[in-house]
């Protein structure tokens, strides 16, 4: 057993607590890391509120992290101790039927006790002045050492710089691959991204990559703007500065809809303006933001019956095991960026400090 620092959430709408927390060794087809570097994501955010209906307390959050292989547990073959790795919050079983259809990477090998906040086999590998502390999304990267599933980690490049490629695990992958994978955006397209937070930026970075010719940014917080157009925005809007709906503005503006727009917020409303934002007839409005539990989202079906198309995403569409190397790949050969998306590096007992700086959409 591994005594260390974790930040605890006992409840929720509470602060996190740092506290010194027992991590049993990996059971079979398990591996413990020490993890390096985590990001806060609103994800986090949103269990730690009480919104999430799958939210188990007291728990170690956390899901976007990089460490080093401590220790395996039996039967664990892809990684060994000393191995550099990034947790993964969608696994890759390779053997499910999900896993096995190209069409998706939502493997379901270990979702049910997942949601529960537990390993596969039921148990807890945390616990906490004698309580059992739940697990978060098969990762709880709030710890000096975690223990995660074997299909739930992804062997990268040793060379890379652990804080960041810890962004690969969640936010840039997300980003990017919905508008690579998901929309499958084509060169000289204009496409419309809501909510410029670390997603949307990385939205825009897909979308650039992908050939967009317009790329158009929708955000109330304009401070955003500068950095939004450093990833490739050509230009940014308020929908606070306009009397009509932001989506009646974007069809103006761009002669009839968007071909590709991208909600990266989790707020239904928007999700109902960037579908109308798109184009009759071949516009494709991809949803992946986190809405609260319960909200449902609502448009005219004739905005589908003319031809515009309503999609999701997870993870960006990557098969995890398989694609998380090859992102980090990509971003040491300077194919893709990451070190921009970095504001702030902060020591691990400042946490909610960090908490607070996202919340400001710093």
């Amino acid at each position: 057993v591994i005594k260390c620092k974790a930040a605890v959430a006992w409840e929720a709408g509470k602060p996190l607590s740092l506290e010194e927390v027992e991590v049993a060794p990996p059971k079979a087809h398990e591996v413990r890391i020490k993890i390096v570097a985590t990001a806060v994501c609103h994800t986090d955010a949103y269990t730690l509120s009480g919104a999430d209906p799958e939210g188990s307390f007291p728990v170690i959050l956390g899901h976007e992290g990089a460490g080093i292989v401590e220790s395996v547990g039996e039967g664990v073959t892809k990684v060994k101790p000393g191995d550099t790795v990034i947790p993964l919050y969608i696994p890759q079983c390779g053997e499910c039927k999900f896993c096995k259809n190209p069409k998706t990477n939502l493997c379901q090998k270990i979702r049910i006790t997942q949601g529960k906040g537990l390993m596969p086999d039921g148990t807890s590998r945390f616990t906490c002045k004698g309580k059992q502390i739940y697990h978060f999304m098969g990762t709880s990267t709030f710890s000096e050492y975690t223990v995660v599933a074997d299909i739930s980690v992804a062997k990268i490049d040793a060379a890379a710089p652990l804080d960041k490629v810890c962004l690969l695990g969640c936010g840039i992958s997300t980003g990017y691959g919905a508008a690579v994978n998901t929309a499958k955006v084509e060169a000289g397209s204009t496409c419309a991204v809501f909510g410029l937070g670390g997603v949307g930026l990385a939205v825009i970075m897909g979308c650039k990559i992908a050939g967009a010719s317009r790329i158009i940014g929708i955000d109330l917080n304009k401070d955003k703007y500068a950095k939004a157009q450093a990833f490739g925005a050509t230009e940014c809007i308020s929908p606070e500065d306009f009397k009509k709906p932001i989506q009646d503005v974007l069809v103006e503006m761009t002669d009839g809809g968007v071909d590709y727009s991208f909600e990266c917020i989790g707020n239904v409303g928007v999700m109902r303006s960037a579908l109308e934002a798109c184009h009759k007839g071949w516009g494709v409005s991809v949803i992946i933001g986190v809405a609260a539990a319960g909200q449902e989202i609502s448009t005219r079906p004739f905005q589908l019956v003319t031809g515009r198309t309503w999609k999701g995403t997870a993870f960006g569409g990557w098969k995890s095991v398989d694609s998380v190397p090859k992102l980090v790949t990509d971003y040491m050969a300077k194919k893709i960026k990451v070190d921009e998306f970095v504001t702030q590096t902060l020591p691990f007992n400042k946490i909610n400090e960090a908490f607070e700086l996202m919340h400001t959409g710093k």
